[in-house]
């Protein structure tokens, strides 16, 4: 699997050791120890993926996300030191597609950047067995192109990262009924459901709403069926 592959955290050890891992399966790596640095290879670079340190002086990983959204959508991975669940939930409100808590396994590090590189280049490839399958629905003024990876509301351009896209996706392939969390958690992430993966697949939803400019109380779109899961249309 080639990618080029973006890393910043301040502390050189790691940052090292995921560098000498990436490199290991075949990744072309670019690592900074500060976001500046980073951010200055991100305007000149075109990348597959970035993992960011959250704590690092100057500028912090959640403000070197902020800046990568406003331009790009490649997956972005985030590090976090600390247990608390506000950071995890941060970082997926400012489009964080997956976190990974210090001290981490690096090896279940690559597993994640393998299934987030995956799970982009799905929804970018145009291969002749993606040409039979659906490739855009639309309804109600909600345009989704899974060939270009294009989302646009009412004829307006929407902004979605590879995660984002894929619940939406989910959601509008199943419009008219319920999906649970359970199944979207598993057909997005492709991973088991937990209780605590609730929170994620509730950031995201969240964060799509807003994006898409859809009230939660009165959603015209993506509706929350209380002690279920999501429904759109």
């Amino acid at each position: 699997m080639n990618a080029t592959i973006l890393v910043v955290d301040d502390e050189q050890e790691i940052a090292d050791l995921i560098e000498v891992y990436l490199k290991n399966e075949g990744f072309t790596v670019y690592k900074y120890y500060n976001g500046s640095d980073a951010w200055q290879c991100i305007s000149e670079t075109k990348l597959d993926l970035a993992i960011l340190d959250v704590m690092m002086p100057g500028m912090d990983g959640f403000a070197l996300l902020r800046k990568i959204r406003e331009k790009h959508t490649f997956p972005v991975i985030m590090l976090t030191a600390r247990e608390e669940e506000i950071d995890k939930i941060t970082g997926l409100t400012l489009g964080a597609d997956d976190y990974i808590t210090k001290p981490f396994r690096p090896l279940e590090m690559v597993a994640r950047v393998k299934a987030q590189l995956r799970r982009f280049r799905l929804y970018n490839q145009n291969s002749e067995a993606e040409e039979e399958e659906e490739q855009v629905i639309a309804f109600s003024g909600l345009v989704l192109n899974k060939d270009t990876h294009e989302c646009t509301l009412n004829e307006r351009p929407v902004s979605l990262t590879p995660t984002e896209f894929s619940i939406l996706w989910c959601l509008c392939e199943n419009r008219g009924h319920v999906v649970s969390s359970e199944k979207l958690f598993y057909e997005v992430w492709g991973e088991k459901y937990f209780s605590s993966s609730n929170n994620t697949v509730m950031v995201h939803i969240r964060h799509l709403r807003e994006k898409m400019k859809d009230s939660a109380e009165h959603p015209k779109y993506i509706k929350t069926v209380w002690g279920v899961g999501y429904k759109i249309g």
